[in-house]
This record gives structure tokens, C-alpha cells and sequence, in this order.
């Protein structure tokens, strides 16, 4: 039972993703493996070796071959050290990013809301009214949340949200303004970093590794946005995704604190290590 347990279903010809305990029980039946068990006993068995075949996790080799010189600079800004030199007054460390494919989701009866002994209620049934994406950028040590709401993304959208930024104290005067970014197509590579130089000169964009996106602080918002604006959802048009947005920026900029930041060089290298190509599996951080 426990050798069957750690194997894929598809090894059996089954056409199953992984197997629950129901589906573990009907296969040692159907084999002729066992006359007869409970579901009980199959739990008990694999718990005593700890064994949930029901649950998965993802994870992902680090593929960029420059991964540790890439996140290490990152880590190193949030730091506030740049090239083993502390940041000055008057250098800013700024990372941006894009929510893409909002729905806009029309429903077709209004949202009520709670009262005693009842939840919110949100009506299943929606029109579909399109998408749009919102482009943020959050200065780490300030606090400070820029953003702008879009139908789809583009390098202008992208340059408008920079521009945004780079037209106000004190970015327009700083020494550097530091962009960390990802690998997305409207900020990818060496064009993107001449691009925006030529425009401005005090701007200097890092791009993170490759499957890095977790080291992107502008992440965090955006999984706070989706948790306290946006879930359950109910808008009829991109205007109203734009308002609910926009004065959500607003609510939390109000409130905002920097984010306490603890993941160090040190930390990288022992994930580093344990995402080793002699090891099976990379835990996704």
C-alpha cells in the first residue's frame, strides 16, 4: 500500500493526477492486492509515514546560471548597500511590476452586504466585461505606492508609470533611483535599461533573476490588494476597477509602513544550496 502510495497513478494506467484516499482503496480492490479495507486503515497506514499522496507542492530549479549575482544585488538594495557601498540620502530603491488579466466581472445581481447570522452574499452568475492590468511601483524604504490602471499593458504604459514617478520630489532631483523589475517583455534586457536611462539619467534598472518574482516586494501589495479590494469582485467597468483601485491605493498609502524585509545574501546561499541539481526536488519559496 505504501509502495503504491509514492508512485504516479499514471504508472498504473490510471488517469489520475495523484490519488486520494478513495481512489488508493479502489485500486488495491480492483488489483486483488487486499479482500477488503477501509479507508481508515489506508489513512492510518500512510500517516505512520507520514504520506499524502493527495497533497503536492511546486517547485522550480533556479535556471539562470547568474541567479546569485542577480537576487544578491536585489537583497543587497533592500539593504541599502549598492556595489558594497551604503546607499545615500539621496538614492531610492524602487520595484514595479504588473497585475495582469483583471477580469472584469459584471454581476447580475448586486452585492449585499452582511448582517446577522449572514455572510456577504455575491452572485454567481457574472457577465463578462473584459480585462485590464494595474501597474504599480513602491519605493521600499518610503512606503510610498504609485500606480495606474490600464486595458492592457504596454512599454508606454509601463514608461508613463516611470515618468509618474520620475517627475516628483524627490526622485526628479536624486542621484539614483534604483528600478528593480523582472523579465517581463515592456521592461526586459538591455533595451529597456537604455531606454529609460536616455529619458532618465538618474535611473538605474535591476532586473531580478529569472523565476524570481518572489523576491519583488511589489508582490506583497499586490497579494494585499487582491485579498482586501478585489475578492469578492463585482464591476461593470474598467472605470470601476480603476476607482476601486485607486482609492485603495490611497486607503493603504495612508497606513503604509515599509516592509520588514529579513531575507539576507546568507539565507540565498542556503536556498541555493538546497535547490542543488543533486538534489530531487527545489522547494518554491
Amino acid at each position: 500500500m505504501k509502495a503504491i502510495a509514492c508512485e504516479l497513478p499514471s504508472k498504473f494506467g490510471l488517469p489520475l493526477s495523484r490519488f486520494s484516499r478513495a481512489e488508493l482503496r479502489r485500486h488495491v480492490l480492483a488489483a486483488g492486492l487486499v479482500a477488503q479495507i477501509s479507508g481508515v486503515t489506508i489513512w492510518r497506514w500512510l500517516r505512520d509515514d507520514a504520506i499524502r499522496p493527495w497533497t503536492h507542492r511546486s517547485w522550480i530549479f533556479p535556471r539562470d546560471p547568474l541567479f546569485a549575482e542577480k537576487a544578491g544585488r536585489v537583497l543587497d538594495l533592500y539593504h541599502r548597500r549598492w556595489r558594497g557601498k551604503p546607499l545615500g540620502a539621496r538614492d531610492f530603491v524602487i520595484t514595479a511590476d504588473e497585475k495582469t488579466q483583471i477580469q472584469i466581472r459584471q454581476r447580475s445581481h448586486p452585492v449585499t452586504p452582511p448582517g446577522p447570522h449572514r455572510p456577504m452574499r455575491v452572485e454567481s452568475d457574472y457577465k463578462r466585461q473584459g480585462t485590464c492590468a494595474y501597474l504599480a511601483a513602491w519605493d521600499v524604504h518610503r512606503a510610498k505606492l504609485f500606480g495606474r490602471v490600464v486595458k492592457r499593458i504596454s512599454i508606454a504604459a509601463f514608461d508613463a508609470l516611470v515618468a509618474d514617478v520620475m517627475r516628483r520630489p524627490p526622485y526628479c532631483t536624486a542621484r539614483r533611483v534604483f528600478w528593480i523589475v523582472d523579465n517581463g517583455t515592456i521592461h526586459r534586457g538591455q533595451r529597456a535599461i537604455t531606454r529609460l536611462r536616455a529619458r532618465w539619467p538618474n535611473v538605474i534598472v535591476v532586473h531580478l533573476p529569472v523565476h524570481a518574482s518572489w523576491l519583488n516586494q511589489i508582490e506583497i501589495y499586490f497579494s494585499i490588494v487582491q485579498r482586501k479590494a478585489m475578492t469578492p469582485d463585482a464591476f461593470a467597468t474598467q472605470a470601476e476597477v480603476t476607482t476601486r483601485l485607486r482609492g485603495f491605493q490611497r486607503h493603504y498609502q495612508r497606513m503604509a509602513r515599509p516592509f520588514e524585509w529579513r531575507f539576507t545574501r546568507a539565507d540565498l546561499a542556503t536556498l541555493l544550496r538546497r535547490c542543488s541539481p543533486l538534489q530531487q526536488h527545489c522547494p518554491a519559496a
